[in-house]
């Protein structure tokens, strides 16, 4: 006997109460009916409820063994759906007016759970409970009442089983799973209820020693501890709900951040069809006074519409390190440290951000030449209060140093827009760049949607100041470009000098450098800076600086000096006495961190007949530098019987590769024995200082030069 399948319409789940009382009708016929049959087949089109749909039941009793099987083609709940789905009960019992089924298989694509059911069923109107069983301990207990109510718990149920369950109907997330390995364990119950055509769903869990990792280091979480509560109600496809998460213990890193327990998360909003509307989700953040996000999602189109971030009240030496620093400057996040308050707004629009506003109040930021904890700042003010702000900016400006780049206190306010022009208008109360302390300057910049533009900037710099002039950049795909002009407003050489630790030097320096062109990770200067120093000037053109922020931060250039007094120059180094006139070159410079990687050095005296003499102590200093240097046996004795010396002239060359120096002197004047001169005597008395080591390590030279300055280099006279 088989009935032939009928649709149902929005019976609801009373029309599966009556589904079974047709079969427990056939199943109570007296015996001589029931033999009248071998096997019993009852068939559904269709049966709702909102938010579940089942389609294509079909149900299978054998009359003999009274084993029993469901079919059914398709399930939707909340949006998912699963395909071929069958349960199987050994032997199905009615007794009472209710339908028993103990111990039955679940099956999804032929493939079977590892799982067991229970299910028990009053006839007609009553209730339905079914009860699943994980082989891991994991337990689903579900609970239909006689209205149409759903209630479902779920206890202990493991993470590592989502494998095994989830690869039965969705076999393209099994390979996801296994990249995460997740571990820990899920508990919570949801609750449906229905009355008068409205629906109220609650749902609560909380996912305990919850752990993942991917292959690649990127994702990973350990410990995790994280409740989720969701209340909402709804007709048909239209739903207004709020939700909140609590994290409590564990840590997760999402590359680049590290993100630990502590944040809460309240939200409400609307869903409808295919649209979800967040209508307030606010985060609570530690070192942050108030988070609010607003959304929209176009689930057809699997976009955000839109997506509004506001942060109020952010205590920039609490979240910098955490938050922004990562983001930021990955590579040198350890080395950036922050200080004062800001206020910030941020809006998407269909994935692309459309509109951003940032307030500074305050506000300091140090980036650090080496790495460390907080470096800059004072261990007392480490974890300052947002009312300390301004007094930890000033900390970290500063000077320093192990610092690299320092600003603050700022305060004002930026705003920028995808769409029509915005504006930046800063107010830095100073800082230093290196060991050079920055006075106080106002930034006032233009920015469109990919450019800012500065027309007018004067930054002081000790006695002088920075002047940046017509500067336009570019966001590209690959980072900033740009051109504009700089000026270097002349600074005192003795205050310069100063500021770097070096021996005072008489004269000025200034630049003017009209084409400064900016790329990803490199920043070069057309023109010149010039140096009047000792008597003389010193040039610099071609300069290119590469990764100016970055741990190998690398300087190219070319030098030139003329007409450098040498009697300056060896009294502001303790050099001893030389007089006269040298010029100089040195090409292809190369700084990797501000220490000479590269170079062609060489330094020459300028012919004419100007006087010229040579003290005793910069006769051994040259000799020292020579590498051995030794003087003519005939001429030795006179070192110690005169102070001074004439010279006709002198020279010393350094080419610098692989920290190795090859030196020579004078063009032209090496000897057979493979010295060479470094100064050629003449006038009376005279003599010849020579060098004889070609190859001196680099930085075996550097340390003679400190000892030359510090007065500890000598010859032993014979």
């Amino acid at each position: 006997m088989c009935s032939r399948p009928d649709r149902i319409g929005r019976g609801g789940l009373r029309a599966a109460a009556i589904l079974l009382a047709l079969v427990v009708a056939a199943l109570a016929l007296p015996s001589g009916h029931a033999a009248s049959f071998v096997r019993l087949a009852l068939g559904v089109g269709a049966l709702s409820h909102p938010g579940i749909a089942v389609d294509d039941i079909r149900l299978e009793l054998d009359a003999r063994s009274v084993a029993g099987a469901l079919h059914i083609g398709r399930v939707r709940i909340a949006g998912r759906e699963w395909r071929a789905l069958e349960v199987r009960c050994g032997r199905v019992a009615v007794d009472a007016g209710a339908l028993a089924c103990a111990g039955a298989s679940v099956h999804v694509a032929g493939r079977r759970l590892p799982l067991e059911v229970d299910l028990d069923s009053a006839l007609g109107a009553g209730p339905l409970r079914v009860a699943m069983r994980l082989a891991t301990g994991g337990r689903i207990d579900a609970h239909v009442d006689a209205e149409g109510g759903v209630r479902v718990q779920w206890r202990a149920l493991r993470l590592v089983d989502a494998e095994t369950i989830v690869g039965a109907w969705r076999a393209d997330l099994v390979s996801a799973i296994r990249h995460y390995q997740p571990g820990g364990t899920l508990d919570g119950e949801l609750q449906l209820i229905t009355v008068a055509g409205e629906s109220r769903l609650a749902l609560s869990s909380r996912l305990s020693g919850a752990q993942f990792g991917s292959a690649d280091g990127l994702l990973a979480g350990e410990g995790l501890d994280i409740g989720f509560a969701l209340d909402a109600r709804g007709a048909g496809r239209t739903w207004s709900w709020t939700a909140s998460a609590d994290w409590r213990a564990g840590a997760a890193y999402v590359h680049p951040l590290l993100i630990e327990a502590g944040a809460g998360l309240k939200a409400a909003g609307r869903a409808d069809g295919g649209r979800i509307d967040v209508d307030e989700a606010q985060l609570s953040l530690d070192g942050v006074e108030e988070i609010i996000v607003r959304l929209v999602l176009d689930r057809e189109r699997g976009v955000f519409e839109t997506i509004v971030l506001e942060i109020a009240g952010a205590d920039l030496a609490r979240i910098g390190p955490r938050w922004l620093a990562p983001l930021l400057a990955p590579a040198s996040a350890a080395r950036l440290n922050f200080a004062g308050r800001a206020d910030a707004r941020l809006a998407w629009r269909d994935g692309r951000l459309d509109t951003a506003a940032l307030t500074l109040d305050g506000a300091g930021f140090g980036l650090a030449a080496a790495t460390g904890s907080a470096p800059g700042v004072p261990a007392e003010l480490g974890d300052a209060s947002v009312a300390e702000g301004e007094a930890l900016a000033r900390a970290i400006a500063q000077p320093r140093g192990d610092d690299l780049l320092a600003l603050g206190p700022i305060s004002g306010a930026l705003a920028w827009s995808a769409r029509q022009p915005g504006r930046a208008t800063l107010q830095v109360a100073g800082g230093r760049w290196e060991k050079l302390t920055l006075g106080a300057f106002a930034l006032d910049a233009e920015l469109e949607a990919r450019t800012l533009r500065l027309a007018y900037a004067r930054v002081p710099l000790l006695d002088g100041a920075l002047v940046f002039e017509n500067l336009r950049l570019v966001r590209g795909d690959g980072g900033w470009e740009g051109r504009g002009g700089v000026v270097l407003e002349p600074v005192s050489m003795p205050l310069f000098t100063a500021a770097l630790g070096l021996p005072r030097m008489a004269g000025v320096m200034s630049a003017a450098l009209p084409g400064v062109r900016v790329t990803p990770g490199e920043i070069a200067l057309d023109g010149a800076l010039v140096v009047s120093v000792f008597d003389g000037w010193l040039q610099a053109t071609g300069l290119r600086l590469r990764e100016p922020f970055g741990v190998a931060a690398h300087l190219v250039a070319e030098v030139e000096a003329r007409h450098i007094d040498l009697a300056q120059l060896t009294e502001a180094f303790s050099f001893g006495s030389i007089s006269g006139h040298v010029d100089a070159e040195v090409r292809g410079l190369e700084l990797l961190h501000w220490r000479p990687t590269a170079f062609d050095a060489r330094i020459a005296s300028i012919a004419g007949s100007e006087r010229r003499r040579i003290s005793q102590r910069a006769v051994q200093n040259l000799s020292a530098l020579g590498g051995g240097g030794a003087v003519a046996a005939v001429q030795r004795s006179l070192l110690r019987l005169f102070d001074t010396f004439g010279y006709r002239e002198l020279g010393l060359r350094c080419r610098l590769a692989v920290d190795v120096c090859e030196m020579g002197g004078l063009e032209g004047a090496d000897g057979a024995d493979g010295g060479f001169v470094i100064v050629r005597g003449g006038g009376v008395p005279a003599l010849d200082v020579i060098g004889y080591n070609r190859r001196v390590d680099w930085n075996e030279l550097v340390a003679r030069l400190q000892r030359v300055v510090a007065g500890d280099v000598s010859v032993t006279i014979q």
